[in-house]
């Protein structure tokens, strides 16, 4: 018998092991991201803290119930395939997907719903941000299982917005129950199209790709994420994130001072997202029970003296509308009130009126100065803005003091002492339910001081009428109008986060609320 053929059987399957060997050699390594944050949050659990930066990451890793399409703002489902809302606005009936699971492959269920609810409201776990997104909840109750009721004392119009929100994102319960809200924050478990692997405070947040992702919302293009693993990075010094751009330290980063965005913007190794933020504009609050600040002369003079749309564009340059109204111009049309039009010498009138009147150099009245305490929060321009408005404000006599807290936790200290006259603080969101916290008279963040029955009424209104879109926006208008006339606030632009991306990633695009990237579309040309 002859060898040959048992020859030429050895060389095609060598040949065929080296050829399979090359492939493997050859084939692409898992694609990466590196996405830098802005922002080093003291807590990361969204159902008990509520910095905006944790939604970044922690959006990929949680569904809602329902979504918003960033484009209509309409509420599509997610989790829940449909809703029913009952007449008088008090009861809402969720039906559930059939097909989802944890990342630790518990079920998704309507007892999953449940146990998130009770997690986010039981009052030992001191929920920042989740819990007031619920309103008047009275009792959630699983009917059956894949079905869902919420019932409120009371309407809230707000509730879809808030459901469609990661702070109200669905987590596995037996990991809310296992590690408690003083650990889940390192061991976070959703249904989203990225698992939660590691976090190091200060340092970075690491997320993989969910192999078993099939029921992605309709706001996004993929069914599956295309890149791998997403590391997350802090660069809380705006100076550092051009740079680390441009070292390749990281593939896309937010809040990118714009002469940096100005200057990539014209090189063709990057892009620029001009992602407008609803929600309150850049602004600060008169304390209306402080004086000289208490006089609506001198709140209406102090802002006649100043050069807003110069301001924002000392600051922003072409990037950042200015503002005119309590809330972004996507949420309620600009404002035309007494003293938002650039007006020194009519300011300078205005203080005489009130008696603030020039003696050498300083406003006096009754032997007093006329000062101003300015607080300013460190971030977001906000400190350049304070002196600007000093500037202003010194030109026609008045001695300003500028503090800048540290951090959201000593701004709320200074605010609860009282001592100042502006403080500035503003909040992002898509729904216009966002300013009772901050000018109904029992409002968390009433730091204006505002005491006006006939704002109350409007807020509480515009909450309740969950049935009459024509008529919320009626009242919110109305109050817009109100809060402008008594020169309640500050307002200076409406923001706008430049987001600038490596060249080769592709795909980016953002959620209604304009902060959070869908990163399942996200691919990478390389």
């Amino acid at each position: 018998m002859s060898h040959p053929p048992k020859k030429r059987l050895w060389i095609t399957v060598l040949l065929s092991g080296l050829m399979l060997a090359a492939c493997a050699k050859r084939a692409p390594e898992a694609q990466s991201l590196t996405y830098g944050l802005t922002l080093a949050p003291s807590g990361i659990d969204p159902h008990i803290n509520a910095s905006a930066e944790l939604g970044i990451p922690l959006s990929s890793v949680y569904d809602t119930l329902v979504v918003q399409d960033p484009q209509t703002r309409a509420f599509l489902p997610s989790l829940a395939t449909e809703w029913d809302v009952s007449p008088d606005g008090l009861t809402y009936t969720f039906k559930l997907r059939r097909d989802v699971r944890f990342h630790d492959g518990t079920p998704f269920d309507a007892q999953a719903v449940v146990a998130n609810i009770h997690y986010i409201t039981n009052p030992d776990h001191h929920s920042q941000k989740a819990i007031f997104m619920l309103g008047p909840l009275d009792t959630v109750e699983a009917v059956d299982e894949f079905t869902v009721v919420f019932r409120l004392k009371e309407p809230f119009a707000p509730l879809l917005d808030s459901l469609s929100q990661v702070y109200l994102g669905m987590a596995s319960p037996e990991a809310l129950e296992s590690y408690g809200p003083a650990e889940y924050q390192f061991h976070q478990l959703g249904t989203g199209p990225y698992r939660f692997v590691e976090y190091i405070p200060n340092d970075r947040l690491v997320l993989e790709r969910n192999p078993d992702y099939a029921w992605a919302p309709p706001v996004v293009n993929r069914e599956q994420a295309s890149v791998e693993r997403i590391a997350f990075r802090f660069y809380e010094d705006p100076a550092t994130r051009a740079l680390a751009l441009e070292r390749g330290e990281v593939d896309v980063i937010g809040e990118v001072p714009p002469r940096d965005a100005a200057r990539l913007e014209k090189d063709p190794a990057f892009l620029l997202y001009e992602v407008a933020i609803p929600g309150q504009p850049m602004q600060f609050f008169f304390n209306t029970q402080r004086s000289p600040t208490d006089d609506l002369k001198v709140r209406r003079a102090l802002l006649m003296a100043l050069d807003r749309p110069q301001i924002v564009d000392t600051l922003f340059g072409p990037y950042s509308p200015v503002a005119n109204a309590p809330l972004s111009s996507d949420l309620l049309p600009p404002v035309d009130a007494p003293g938002l039009r650039y007006d020194p010498e009519g300011a300078a009138k205005l203080l005489d009126e009130a008696g603030w009147r020039l003696q050498g150099a300083v406003r006096r009245r009754d032997g007093a100065a006329m000062t101003l305490r300015i607080i300013s929060p460190p971030w977001g321009s906000n400190p350049e803005a304070a002196q600007l408005m000093e500037a202003a404000w010194e030109t026609l006599g008045i001695e300003v003091q500028v503090q800048v807290a540290p951090g959201f936790g000593p701004l709320r200290d200074l605010q609860a002492g009282g001592e100042y006259n502006l403080i500035g603080l503003n909040f992002f969101g898509t729904d216009p339910d966002l300013l009772r916290s901050f000018y109904h008279s029992q409002g968390f963040f009433n730091w204006s001081g505002l005491a006006d029955p006939q704002v109350d009424a409007w807020l509480e209104e515009g909450a309740r009428l969950s049935v009459d879109p024509q008529g919320r926006a009626e009242r919110y208008r109305l109050v817009s109008a109100r809060l402008m006339e008594r020169a309640v606030i500050v307002p200076l632009r409406d923001y706008v986060n430049l987001v600038v991306a490596r060249s080769d990633v592709q795909g980016l695009h953002f959620s209604a609320q304009g902060w959070f990237p869908y990163l399942i579309d996200v691919r990478l040309d390389r």
